[in-house]
């Protein structure tokens, strides 16, 4: 399972889809190119998955991310690719990523844009999903560094006292899931029994 775990899951050379600002396919370009200068406006996700006790499962990316390395994110971060369905590519990249398998609820999807000074950009019209996981989490070496499992409470305080060490697009995603979508936001964080 190990080996199976640390694959090559991603390519620069994968083929995204390009959206409008509403969400409207436009058509396709490769990884590499919807990333390079201040990127091109793509599909993309963000997955926040918690345990049982309500921490949320925390990523920190991989050396070998062209863009911010080891910097901590949201559970899992990936696109669709062309002709794949939103929600097979949320439960591919789970597999490819931590391994597990999560029942996910949509919340709210945003348009973002934002540079990693020369080497490129991320520019993409994200959906958020929030689920609960009870597998065993197993990373994939190859797209992350490390896994924490982080409280509401202690998460905030890091946010507030280390901001850059967290990707851009979790800082927006965080916030605006607790000033808009608190209820949906509340019931994960809650313990199940």
């Amino acid at each position: 399972m190990q080996e199976q775990a640390n694959r090559i899951v991603s390519s620069e050379r994968e083929q995204l889809i390009l959206v409008d600002r509403n969400d409207i396919e436009i058509g396709y370009v490769d990884k590499s190119a919807a990333h390079d200068a201040g990127g091109m406006l793509h599909r993309a996700f963000s997955l926040f998955i918690f345990d049982l006790a309500g921490a949320l499962l925390m990523q920190q990316r991989s050396t070998s991310k062209r863009l911010w390395p080891l910097y901590w994110s949201n559970s899992c971060c990936s696109h669709p690719r062309r002709g794949e369905s939103m929600d097979e590519a949320t439960r591919r990249r789970l597999q490819d990523e931590l391994n597990i398998e999560a029942e996910l609820e949509f919340v709210y999807k945003f348009a973002y844009q934002a540079s990693y000074g020369e080497l490129g950009a991320e520019n993409e019209l994200c959906w958020v999903y929030l689920g609960r996981t009870t597998g065993t989490i197993v990373p994939n070496r190859n797209e992350i560094a490390d896994t924490r499992l982080m409280g509401a409470t202690e998460l905030q305080h890091e946010l507030d006292t280390n901001p850059e060490q967290f990707t851009p697009w979790f800082k927006l995603e965080w916030q605006q899931l607790q000033a808009r979508h608190g209820a949906v936001l509340a019931k994960y964080l809650k313990v199940e029994g």
